[in-house]
This record gives C-alpha cells, sequence and structure tokens, in this order.
C-alpha cells in the first residue's frame, strides 16, 4: 500500500508539472495578444473609425478577461496536483507511523474526561493525529465529538457503513482533502458568524436608510455636476453632508457587523470549494445521503451560496483601504455591503448552521474511512444487548502492525473485575490502554484494531496518569482519590443500567500508587469490594500479587490474569500475552542493575 501511495504521489507530481509548462506557454500568448491587441485597437481608433475601435476594444476586452480565467484555472490546477501528490506523500508516512504532518488536536486535551488523557487520544502523537484527515476547525471539533462522547446504537450503525462506503472512494476523499489544506480557520471565527446571524438587521427593516442606499450615487453624481458647471466647491462639498451623517451615525453597528464577518472571508471561500466536491457527488449509505441533503439547492447550491457570502464580505473589507473614503461619500459602501449581508442573512441563514454541521461530519467520517482504507485487516465491532465484551485479536492503533502484540478477551460488563497483574514493563498499561481505545471507536463508529469485536454499548473511565496541581495545592495521591470518586460516582449511576442503555466500563493502573504499601493494599481491597457491589466491571492493573488473592473469594466477580516476563542469560523478554493466574515474574532489580544501579553495595 505505501507503494501504491507513492506511486500515485508521482503521477500527481508529473501532471502538476504538466500543467505548469503549460501556464508558462500561455503566458507569453497572454503577453503577445495583449500587446498585438493594443497595436490593433490604435489602428482601428486612428485609421478606421472610433465606432470600429469602441467595438473592437470592448470585445477584446471581454475575451481577454475570460482568456485570463482560463489561464489562472490551469494555475490552480497545478497547485491542487501538487495538494494531492502531498497528500500521497503524508499517507505513505503514516504508513509507517509517522503521522507528524497531521493536526493533533491539543486543543481538545481535557484532563477532566472520562478517559481521553489516558488514552491518548488527543496531543502530540495521538489517536486524533493518527486518523485526522480534516481540513477544517468544524471537522477537527466534530471528530474529537466522535472520540469523547459514546454515540447511540443506531447512529454508529449509520456511522459504520458511511465509513465502509468512503473508505472505497479514495480518489474522492483525496481531492476533497486536497481541496481543504489552506484552509487557516478557527472555531472563534465560526463563533463570531454565528453571533452575526443572531444579530437583528438594522437597514432591511428601515425603509428610508434603503431608499438612501440607492439614491446615494445619483445624489453624488448630482453634486460633482453642480460642482463642475455651477457651484463653487465650498458650497457643492454641502451635499457630502447628508451621506457623512449617515455614515457617522450607522458607523458602531457596521464596525459590529464588520468585525463579526470580516476573518470568515477566506473561510467561507475554501468551504465552498469544499462543499463543491460534496455536491459533485452522489453516495449510497443513509447518513451520507442525509448529510448530502442539508446542501442541495434551495434557490441555490449551498457552495455558490457561501461563495456570494464570501464575496459579500469581501466588498465589504474594501473599507481597510484608504480609498474606501471616497467610495463611502460618493455611494455609502459600506452601508451597501452591510445591506446585502443582510439581504443574504435574511434568505439562508437558517441553512448555514445546517451547512456548517454537515462538512463537519463528512470531515470526520472521511477520517475514519481513511483509517479504515489504510487498515484493511481492521473489523467494524458488533453492537448486542448481552453485558459482554469479548475481543478476538485486539491490538493497540497506535503500535506499529509490525510490533504489535494482540491478544483475546472476554469480560462480563457487570459486576466482573480483571485483575492483570506482572512486572515492570510488561505490558499491562498498554493493554488497558489497547482496550479502552478500541472501546472508545467502537461507540464512535469507527473500525476497531482486532479481528473481532463484540460489545454493548459502554462508556470507558480510567484512572491511569493522574498528577499534582499546583494550582489547586493538590498532590498526586489527592489527585487520584478525586479521580476514583469520580469514577465510583459512574460506577454507582449505572449501577441500575442494563444493555442497550450505556454501562460503565472502568480502566485502573495501579491503584493509590502515591502512599504507602500496607495502606495501598488496603485501599485497593477496599475499593475492588465496592465497585464489586456496585455491579461495575472493567480491568485493574497491579504490582500488589497478594490482592490475587480475592478471586478465591470473590465468587467468580474476580478472575486473574497476568503478563510474564522472562529472564534468560540476565536478559529479559517480553511476549506481551495475556495469561490466567497472578505473575510470578519479577524483573524490578534487573532493571535496576541494567541502569548501574549497584543493587548489592545499597544493601
Amino acid at each position: 500500500m505505501k507503494q501504491a501511495y507513492l506511486e500515485r504521489a508521482k503521477a500527481f507530481e508529473t501532471t502538476a508539472e504538466a500543467l505548469k509548462k503549460k501556464y508558462n506557454q500561455y503566458s507569453l500568448v497572454r503577453l503577445l495578444l495583449f500587446v498585438m491587441a493594443i497595436g490593433l485597437a490604435i489602428y482601428l481608433w486612428t485609421g478606421v473609425h472610433p465606432l470600429a475601435g469602441a467595438v473592437f476594444t470592448l470585445a477584446f476586452l471581454y475575451g481577454f478577461y475570460r482568456f485570463i480565467l482560463w489561464h489562472q484555472a490551469i494555475q490552480e490546477n497545478e497547485q491542487h496536483h501538487r495538494r494531492l501528490a502531498q497528500v500521497n506523500r503524508w499517507e505513505a508516512a503514516s504508513l509507517d507511523h509517522d503521522y507528524a504532518a497531521f493536526q493533533a488536536g491539543g486543543e481538545f486535551v481535557d484532563a477532566h474526561h472520562p478517559n481521553s488523557l489516558d488514552l491518548d487520544l488527543f496531543g502530540e502523537w495521538s489517536f486524533f493525529q493518527y486518523a485526522n484527515r480534516t481540513s477544517t476547525s468544524l471537522g477537527r471539533e466534530r471528530l474529537a465529538g466522535f472520540l469523547q462522547a459514546p454515540a447511540e446504537a443506531p447512529i454508529i450503525l449509520q456511522r459504520q457503513e458511511a465509513v465502509a462506503e468512503l473508505a472505497q472512494r479514495l480518489d474522492w476523499r483525496q481531492h476533497f482533502q486536497a481541496f481543504g489544506l489552506d484552509t487557516s480557520d478557527s472555531l472563534r471565527h465560526i463563533e463570531l458568524l454565528k453571533q452575526w446571524i443572531a444579530t437583528p438587521p438594522f437597514i432591511l427593516n428601515k425603509g428610508w436608510m434603503v431608499a438612501a442606499l440607492y439614491l446615494s450615487p445619483f445624489w453624488a453624481i448630482g453634486a460633482l455636476f453642480l460642482w463642475a458647471y455651477y457651484l463653487p466647491w465650498y458650497l457643492a462639498i454641502l451635499f457630502f453632508l447628508p451621506p457623512a451623517w449617515l455614515l457617522k451615525r450607522t458607523r458602531e453597528q457596521v464596525d459590529k457587523a464588520h468585525l463579526q464577518t470580516t476573518e470568515a472571508e477566506q473561510t467561507l471561500a475554501n468551504y465552498a470549494r469544499l462543499i463543491r466536491q460534496i455536491e459533485s457527488q452522489q453516495f449510497e449509505a443513509p447518513l451520507l445521503n442525509r448529510l448530502h441533503a442539508a446542501f442541495e439547492p434551495d434557490g441555490l447550491p449551498a457552495s455558490q451560496a457561501i461563495s456570494q457570502l464570501s464575496y459579500i464580505i469581501s466588498q465589504l473589507n474594501v473599507r481597510y483601504n484608504f480609498f474606501a473614503i471616497f467610495l463611502n461619500l460618493g455611494g455609502l459602501w459600506d452601508l451597501q455591503w452591510v445591506y446585502r449581508l443582510e439581504q443574504w442573512k435574511a434568505k439562508l441563514e437558517g441553512r448555514l448552521p445546517a451547512w456548517f454541521e454537515a462538512l463537519g461530519q463528512f470531515e470526520a467520517l472521511s477520517s475514519f474511512a481513511n483509517l479504515h482504507y489504510n487498515n484493511p485487516d481492521w473489523v467494524f465491532p458488533v453492537l448486542h444487548n448481552q453485558p459482554l465484551v469479548e475481543a478476538e485479536a485486539l491490538g493497540h492503533p497506535l503500535i506499529h502492525r509490525d510490533k504489535r502484540v494482540c491478544n483475546d478477551l472476554s469480560v462480563p460488563t457487570e459486576g466482573h473485575i480483571k485483575l492483570i497483574t506482572g512486572s515492570n514493563m510488561a505490558g499491562k498499561s498498554t493493554f488497558l490502554r489497547t482496550v479502552g481505545l478500541n472501546l472508545v471507536l467502537a461507540m464512535a463508529g469507527a473500525p476497531t484494531c482486532a479481528r473481532k469485536l463484540t460489545l454493548p454499548p459502554l462508556m470507558v473511565y480510567s484512572s491511569m496518569r493522574t498528577q499534582d496541581a499546583l494550582h489547586e495545592s493538590t498532590s498526586s495521591f489527592y489527585a487520584e482519590l478525586k479521580r476514583l470518586k469520580f469514577i465510583i460516582e459512574a460506577v454507582e449511576a449505572a449501577a441500575g443500567k442494563h444493555p442497550p442503555e450505556v454501562q460503565a466500563f472502568f480502566l485502573l493502573d495501579e491503584i493509590l500508587k502515591g502512599t504507602n504499601s500496607k495502606d495501598r493494599h488496603t485501599g485497593s481491597k477496599a475499593l475492588i469490594q465496592q465497585l464489586i457491589r456496585s455491579r461495575g466491571a472493567g480491568l485493574i492493573a497491579t504490582h500488589d500479587l497478594e490482592l490475587g488473592q480475592l478471586e478465591a473469594t470473590a465468587g467468580g466477580a474476580i478472575e486473574n490474569l497476568c503478563i510474564e516476563v522472562e529472564i534468560q542469560d540476565g536478559k529479559l523478554y517480553f511476549d506481551y500475552r495475556l495469561k490466567k493466574g497472578v505473575s510470578q515474574s519479577f524483573n524490578a532489580t534487573l532493571l535496576m542493575q541494567q541502569m548501574g544501579i549497584k543493587i548489592e553495595a545499597a544493601t
């Protein structure tokens, strides 16, 4: 697959070079045409007849304008093919788990989220960065939302169908991604635009002000005529006082409308290109059809309507130009374009949020589709109403397939705990993250890194990376207690729920690691018993081998599993395989010796 991506990149680069050559050739033609046209126009104006010169000049200007548009389209096509080449080079690198080119979603890191910090959902070298192929802040926000909150079962099935279809549309997805590469937007710009939509108009509903807009150009022409033929300048200039008064009276409202829309000009132009790519395609999956329907014409197609809005904002942005003062005094330029903004809003304001939502979902689903295409051996999980998670060959998505070790797992989701013991570096924490991340993907509608995965609706809660908080004067131990309290409350709140209701599933790594061994053992034992009484279910990784004794008196509610490490000829051998029972291997002393700590001298 990597070679296929590299070959596609090469093909797109070749096309781009051909387009560049064509553009350069026609640049010379463009210059020659212009020079020849000037000469011919002079001849027609002076040597034939002014009417012939005028007709030729007008015809040439129109034709030359169309030629320039065609010429610029060649350059834009060249740039688009270079972006396509870049997209394929990035995909080739991502197959080697080099995905630094994609945005990491650091803005979505939330230490208070039930699982995202522990499962490396966001941030540098996170799953979000691995999967993210979005170009807009709308898409990133929607992709993050898919990962942060479990969807309902019918929605998960719809997303799975949509992802499966998009995975087969490689060309469409890559064009879609390439069209968005130049997008530089932010949710703040979108929020300002939404504030503008919610703001009542101040021109549209005032008939006298609308009439002033239509009359102002004629008023200015009349003033210039009187100035030129009848009145001295100091009297003619009085005619410009009414528009100046109107501009001053409305300046605060114009400034507010401009502030709310100015940053959206280029953003909307980029959105229009992406939406045009969606409009050009027909889909079969019900979810994709529903999203596509959001862009269907109700008057103008969505892409044209958004392009129109971008153009109106660009004309309002002319007020940044020094010479805009003459446009304002001569024709109330600012108010003319605010009026057009209000006309646009009156017709289409209700459609804009739906267009934004549909665009964001298309980008998020396309990211999952790319994930599925790059990992064809991953499967879509099956949701059922049985309180049981079953997985075959479950692996961590962020570990390269050549190094990934997969395990099977079967765990009830009502009143059952798998207690996992093992020595240092054995892979206990990684296994917890493997389970947690795949459950999150399952509930997001994405493919999972497994040969088979069946589960009921679940919300994952984790406590693995609790840290102290200096701004709250909180120690790491107290931070962990707060986290455990949060998980206990979630488990107790879900205690009476049964599939298809969403159940709580917890992942705990080294409970109470911030205190002494006696308190840790006593507290861990009490916590486990409380979670069992609350019908909680999940995985707990620990070095405390004595907790393994709980299995004997738990009546099947606790099962011991372990990940062993072998020591052969003074070297450590890790197989990362999940086995039944309590761990019997120890490697801390050997690891310290390998780091240069002299154990015998210290004792």
